[in-house]
């Protein structure tokens, strides 16, 4: 017997703040934080527009990786598989097959084919003794 489950109740994940997940709401308190020290550090060097741009560009990485579910992974766990399969096991796979039941019986058939090569060494015919009809 099978019971069906929604879909939405296999995905449920616990809010911790304003429907947000723990991993959410830390990501984007971290992109916050980012954001505030950006402007204040750099907001006597650059002028309010430039900064502002690198508040955005630098807090919205940080926003998107709370965020972020590819296949069931994570950011983190995301770019160690990307990094693992692009570039530490990269390279050209060859597929090479091997035939274990031939590997196991290997010794077997080089005694068969040994007895028949012996076979057929000690029954050789004679072309002068076969009953072949002639019609000439």
């Amino acid at each position: 017997m099978e019971i069906r489950i929604n879909k939405e109740i296999k995905d449920y994940h616990e809010s911790l703040f304003m429907g947000l997940s723990m991993r959410q709401f830390m990501c984007s308190l971290g992109a916050v934080g980012a954001a505030v020290g950006i402007y204040f550090g750099l907001s006597n060097v650059l002028d309010k527009e430039t900064v502002s741009w690198l508040c955005i560009v630098c807090a919205a990485p940080l926003a998107a990786a709370g965020f972020f579910n590819y296949n069931g992974m994570n950011f983190e766990q995301f770019v160690v598989a990307y990094i693992y399969s692009e570039f530490l096991c990269s390279g050209v796979r060859t597929y090479q097959s091997e035939n274990y039941i031939y590997e196991a019986y290997k010794e077997v058939l080089k005694d068969v084919s040994v007895r028949k090569e012996k076979t057929k060494k000690g029954k050789k015919k004679n072309p002068e003794n076969s009953s072949a009809i002639n019609t000439d």
